[in-house]
């Protein structure tokens, strides 16, 4: 529990265009998931529809989870209402997922332009509904929408958003790029200031629209975040979120965190393409460690160097992620090359 790989394929990365999943494909993810061994799985918004509703229903019947807890996401209650008194609530609490993640409002202007509320009414709507799901038995996430761009304009209340969260119970306050403009440096420096001066537990949960999501989600762990948020193969709302795999390859080849259970990272370029086959997308070829060229090599010069030690032109063993090395040959290739291959095919 020192450090959490928290994923949310089956709510954000289902917000993808192209992505329509089936409760059956819902449920097939969760087990690949399981199988990887993330310690947290985002299944949806229980009530928010019928789809995610059923999909919690039969995932708490249906799937004996190994490694993974179920989280349910859903909001902090309505503007002067009681927590217990809010349907959206009750629904979190019927879903039977022992973790929930509530999105509240960091940004001052979307309290008063989206919520139409005040900013003391939007810090009494965290406090207590995460005081209720608490009361109840549940622990609790709080993802802190639009963060950055809100501690842009007012840290302030942004920082009182994380400390009233944290002082109600909320076990990790996650820090979301939700438009996706952050740049690392930006992200470091935020995350440790808001460490600093609230003492909560805190998370990442970027969006790639800089192409920077990976990134900014390492540049957060530098920090001393201690949870991230991904999808599997980046799937996401506009251009995607956070990597899961090459976040978790980081993690644990690049930072020596152990976050996998044993052998789990070997099965990593597996789970990725079987997750895109349930979502009915071509997996990219290029995607870093998993990607079928992520270890081909067509240049000669690279060859020749390879055939001494592969380590001369390869960040990792591919094996270490359950990839191959591959050799092309066309008209860059060296005798290096055709000698390399001609090993590969047996000749």
């Amino acid at each position: 529990d020192s450090f959490h790989v928290f994923d949310t394929t089956l709510r954000d990365g289902a917000q993808r265009e192209g992505i329509n999943l089936t409760v059956a494909d819902k449920l097939t993810i969760a087990r690949h998931l399981d199988d990887f061994g993330v310690g947290f799985i985002e299944g949806g918004w229980p009530g928010a529809n019928p789809r995610d509703t059923e999909f919690f229903a039969r995932a708490t019947q249906e799937i004996e989870f190994k490694h993974a807890q179920l989280v349910a996401f859903g909001a902090t209650r309505r503007a002067h209402v009681k927590a217990a008194d809010d349907p959206q609530v009750k629904a979190l609490l019927d879903s039977g997922a022992p973790v929930v993640t509530l999105v509240a409002k960091s940004h001052d202007r979307h309290v008063e332009l989206a919520l139409r509320t005040t900013l003391d009414e939007n810090l009494a709507m965290i406090a207590d509904t995460v005081a209720y799901l608490r009361e109840q038995g549940r622990r609790v996430f709080v993802d802190c929408e639009h963060f950055f761009d809100g501690y842009r304009a007012n840290p302030t209340y942004a920082k009182s958003v994380v400390r009233t969260a944290s002082e109600a119970g909320a076990d990790v306050v996650i820090l979301c790029d939700t438009n996706g403009g952050m740049l690392p440096a930006q992200v470091q420096a935020v995350v440790a200031t808001v460490l600093a001066d609230t003492g909560a537990r805190l998370g990442i949960h970027a969006q790639d629209d800089t192409g920077c999501a990976v990134a900014n989600t390492l540049a957060a762990v530098d920090a001393g975040a201690t949870h991230v948020q991904c999808t599997a193969n980046g799937y996401g709302e506009r251009v995607g979120n956070a990597n899961l795999f090459p976040v978790v390859a980081a993690l644990q080849l690049k930072y020596g965190k152990t976050v996998l259970p044993a052998g789990a990272l070997a099965e990593m370029t597996r789970i990725s393409h079987a997750i895109a086959e349930v979502v009915n997308l071509t997996p990219s070829t290029h995607q870093p460690y998993v990607g079928v060229s992520a270890f081909a090599h067509k240049a000669g010069l690279h060859a020749s160097a390879i055939k001494v030690d592969p380590d001369l032109y390869q960040h990792i063993d591919p094996e270490l992620v359950g990839n191959t090395m591959r050799m092309l040959v066309s008209d860059m290739a060296g005798r290096a090359s055709v000698e390399l291959k001609g090993k590969e095919l047996g000749v």
